[in-house]
């Protein structure tokens, strides 16, 4: 599925890791998807490379959707435990797709 003609909230924040650096990561608020992992897979790529040819530093990213009434991410891994654990953040920037 290639995302186009649409507009994207997502949050870009710097948060400590636990190595004790720094890591930058992007939650994409996703209004409608298919449900498959490869078709989540790809529009997350192509979000994070949109977002990083705007200038943006990402390490690691994310989806955010509702399925069946209820938030879910998709995404890294440890991205996505953060944000089962935080919730949804603010969105802080809007990307053209």
């Amino acid at each position: 599925m290639k995302v186009s003609n649409m507009q994207f909230n997502f949050a870009h924040i710097r948060e400590r890791s636990t190595s004790g650096g720094s890591i930058d990561f992007a939650v994409f608020e996703a209004r409608s998807t298919s449900g498959s992992d490869d078709a989540n897979a790809q529009v997350l790529a192509d979000l994070t490379a949109r977002a990083r040819r705007a200038g943006r530093k990402i390490d690691q990213s994310a989806l955010a959707f509702t399925q069946n009434g209820r938030l879910t991410f998709y995404g890294t891994p440890n991205l996505v435990d953060y944000l089962s654990k935080r919730g949804l953040p603010q969105w802080t920037h809007s990307l053209d797709a």
